[in-house]
């Protein structure tokens, strides 16, 4: 602290004194170095929770998973399997959804309305799931972007005119974004760092939702950002489990869940 004061240009004696030390500075310069030592004592504080480490490294399988699942539906769905109409029956549907269907939340999450529009969701989502599953763990990762964007389909079809159709993976991508800010911005308060770099990962994603996810006349933009705030909660909720993701078994349990709602939801729409 004497040297803070010293940088500053503050005058200042160090007496001796018994059991403990005393720093000194004339009257006039009283305010002046309370001020600095308080901004010393600000920028340096650290939090006595260590900072958050991530859980994986290693993103790949939970990646793979989700770009299999959504090839095979689209795969499906093009070829009219089992002689159903595969989009009338998975895709968002407002008036329906309002009577209980809740499975086309899940379900048009795995519907694409053209092939530019399932490769833009395939590389955003795999994009965004390596980000997530490097920190949160890959089965974690797809199972909590699942529910927080089938949470934000619903929300979203609840918000607009029952007459609201829609399918894409795009609510999932967001959502998979809104994941890791969340995260790492929790991370970042555990931490103690300094409140620019606590904000970081949430001006980052926003910005990031802002330039890929309120494009084109065709664009849900109240499905993007609802998967992207229900994300964004869920990416905060998961710091308090980061003690559990390391587990292999959780992982594995998360991803298969994950598969499973999805075949489930679609048992429900054929």
């Amino acid at each position: 602290m004497a040297l803070t004061l010293q940088a500053r240009g503050i005058p200042y004696a160090i007496p001796e004194a018994g059991g403990g030390t005393l720093l000194l500075v004339p009257a006039e310069f009283a305010e002046r170095a309370k001020h600095e030592l308080w901004l010393f004592e600000t920028e340096n504080r650290r939090a006595t929770v260590a900072p958050v480490a991530p859980a994986y490294q290693e993103s790949a399988w939970g990646v793979a998973g989700y770009v299999v699942t959504i090839s095979i539906v689209a795969i499906l769905a093009a070829a009219a399997m089992f002689n159903r109409d595969w989009l009338a029956a998975g895709r968002i549907d407002g008036a329906l959804v309002r009577q209980g269907e809740w499975w086309r939340t899940i379900t048009a999450l795995t519907l694409h309305s053209g092939l530019p529009h399932f490769l833009g969701n395939l590389g955003f989502g795999a994009l965004f799931g390596v980000m997530a599953g490097r920190v949160i763990g890959p089965g974690v990762t797809w199972l909590a972007v699942l529910i927080a964007a089938s949470v934000g389909n619903f929300v979203n079809t609840l918000l607009l005119d029952p007459s609201h159709r829609a399918v894409g993976a795009s609510t999932a991508v967001f959502a998979a974004l809104g994941l890791v800010a969340g995260f790492a911005w929790r991370a970042r308060l555990y931490a103690g760092d300094r409140w620019a770099y606590r904000t970081g990962p949430i001006v980052g994603g926003i910005a990031l939702l802002a330039f890929t996810g309120t494009g084109g006349e065709n664009t849900d933009i109240g499905a993007h950002l609802a998967g992207f705030v229900f994300g964004l909660i869920a990416g905060v909720l998961l710091v308090r489990a980061s003690p559990h993701l390391p587990d292999r078994r959780l992982q594995q349990f998360c991803g298969a869940a994950a598969i499973a709602a999805v075949a489930l939801a679609w048992i429900m729409a054929l």
